[in-house]
């Protein structure tokens, strides 16, 4: 079915809000079996009613999000109204809703409340446990194609999305046998994964295939039936068991994060140029309290010396990024805490700082554990600091990640 997306808002043209609903409500849609055909962009006022216009016959399904509040320039209900014939009527049960809303919060039910109150005949509301304005579904008529008006805040938007929004569009849709399915690769670029992926998956009857690659990672979307999809996760599963991440877009961290739990396992991290990002990342994971022993962020030369035990005459010989100090690090930070494994990262983050030897972007990880012989691998990303610093958590944490699996750690 061909679907639109119209995101309103005088605030999302004009670049004060970064408009994250396309990303939000595609990915959503590609999970019900849909994708968004056409989308744009367009400021609060009348065009809204002309750009509904244009669109109800080239779309089954427009999903608008913004102008339902209670001010003046929220008119996304007004105009769609007007635009079909449609008669307002004020809604009770909406109207105490809000009042209830506004109660908690010692706030009157005024002119602004009754304005999100009226509904349009025929519509079905979408209630908002977030907020006050309702969204409306209007179904499918000769004039108009399935036509969702959604509030434009992310707090009320998300949630009547999956709430309301999702079955709806399922029982319109009906009982499709296509569904998708994404995995997540990390370690790989994506021409490697597609030059690999591609031949094997490409031989799939009705499978159709895509990308999308981020820093470190990769993802592979495959949509089709679920004969086509088993096949293609065999195909996965064979060619790049290793690299393979997760299999419903989880990221690493709370992969890593369920992996030690499972076996009873803690961590520790010594970090230098990454400036405390690992544990930033896994305590960004709820039950990261369960395996996060500690972390230490030792920046200075003399830190490392006399918290973890790195040898002086290992700096003063190999210098501060080298594999020695980021295995001692690691060896430290092991034996400080009395984890089962221990991370150690020391780099040259950039732009100052390099040199002909170890140009900016130098990166040593160490990998100590209890029971298994300390890894240490030289990396190499010349970037920005905050790049740098992603890049060498994500390979920090892949490293722990294969470890934890009992994969090998050299397999690029």
């Amino acid at each position: 079915m061909r679907v639109d997306l119209i995101n309103t808002g005088t605030e999302l043209v004009l670049g004060r809000t970064v408009n994250t609903h396309l990303s939000y409500i595609g990915e959503q849609l590609f999970h019900a079996g849909l994708r968004i055909q056409h989308q744009v962009c367009i400021p609060d006022g009348d065009v809204i009613g002309r750009t509904l216009e244009e669109r109800f016959p080239r779309a089954d399904i427009i999903l608008v999000t913004g102008g339902l509040g209670p001010t003046s320039d929220d008119i996304t209900r007004e105009l769609t109204a007007k635009l079909l014939g449609l008669d307002l009527h004020f809604d009770a049960s909406v109207a105490e809703n809000i009042r209830g809303y506004y109660a908690v919060r010692n706030r009157p039910f005024g002119e602004g409340g009754r304005r999100q109150s009226m509904v349009p005949e025929g519509a079905i509301v979408l209630p908002n446990g977030y907020g006050t304005a309702p969204g409306l579904y209007l179904p499918r008529t000769e004039r108009n194609p399935h036509l969702f008006l959604l509030p434009g805040p992310p707090r009320e938007l998300y949630p009547m999305f999956e709430d309301h929004v999702l079955p709806q569009l399922r029982a319109i849709v009906g009982r499709s046998k296509v569904t998708s399915r994404e995995w997540k690769f990390c370690g790989l670029g994506e021409s490697e994964l597609a030059e690999h992926l591609e031949p094997p998956l490409s031989k799939i009857p009705q499978l159709e295939i895509g990308y999308c690659a981020k820093i470190m990672e990769v993802h592979l979307r495959c949509l089709g039936e679920e004969k086509a999809l088993e096949e293609a996760e065999a195909v996965v599963q064979r060619v790049y068991p290793y690299h393979l991440v997760s299999d419903d877009l989880r990221s690493i961290e709370e992969i890593v994060v369920e992996l030690l739990a499972d076996r009873g396992h803690w961590v520790s991290f010594a970090e230098s140029c990454t400036g405390g990002m690992l544990a930033h990342r896994l305590t960004n994971v709820s039950g990261a309290s369960a395996v996060l022993a500690e972390s230490h962020v030792t920046y200075a030369n003399e830190v490392k010396t006399r918290l973890l035990g790195v040898d002086p005459v290992a700096i003063e010989d190999h210098g501060v990024v080298s594999a020695p100090v980021a295995r001692q690090m690691a060896e430290g930070a092991l034996t400080l805490s009395g984890a089962d494994h221990a991370l150690g990262v020391t780099g040259i983050a950039g732009p100052t700082g390099g040199s002909d030897a170890k140009p900016v972007g130098t990166v040593f990880i160490g990998l100590a554990s209890k029971r298994a012989e300390t890894h240490v691998e030289p990396c190499f990303y010349p970037t920005d600091r905050e790049t740098f610093k992603w890049r060498t958590t994500q390979r920090a944490l892949d490293l722990l990640r294969r470890r934890l699996l009992g994969y090998p750690l050299d397999e690029a």
